[in-house]
């Protein structure tokens, strides 16, 4: 999944995520600071959200189904694999991916993991901790290998 994949999939669902939490329109353009405008054109598919804007629908309704079925989980997992797209940076500790996560494989207690429903990947180190995620798996796997070399 890329940005564009991302704006896209939450525009075409924003109807659906309105609706699943039983607000109208005016209250969901006051939650995400839009103008209700905006939400009716993007609910009618004549115009897409912005990052900033799809970013702020999956944080403020993360919790949604619409959104965790075509996230496949945690939004706010895919959301740093978007925003740190090839950018190297320390993550907190996770719940090692219990549900949405499928490990592949561990080398020297460095886990590589996939979700289900992205198809992204990620390395937990024994703690649990990200160590990086991306939707190329040759980066992970060259990152993980260049960690026994430091």
């Amino acid at each position: 999944m890329k940005r564009e994949e991302f704006i896209k999939a939450i525009s075409q669902r924003l109807k659906l995520i309105r609706t699943e939490y039983g607000i109208t329109q005016e209250v969901m353009s006051d939650v995400l600071g839009i103008s209700k405008k905006t939400l009716v054109e993007t609910e009618k598919g004549r115009r897409e959200l912005a990052w900033t804007e799809a970013i702020a629908v999956a944080t403020v309704f993360e919790k949604s189904e619409v959104l965790q079925q075509i996230l496949g989980g945690d939004a706010g997992d895919i959301i740093r694999a978007l925003a740190f797209e090839d950018r190297h940076i320390q993550y907190p500790p996770t719940m090692g991916g219990k549900v949405w996560w499928r490990t592949i494989d561990e080398k020297d207690e460095i886990r590589l993991q996939q979700n289900y429903v992205t198809g992204h990947y990620r390395l937990l180190d024994k703690e649990d901790c990200r160590l990086i995620s991306s939707f190329d798996r040759n980066e992970v796997e060259e990152y993980r290998n260049s960690l026994g070399r430091k």
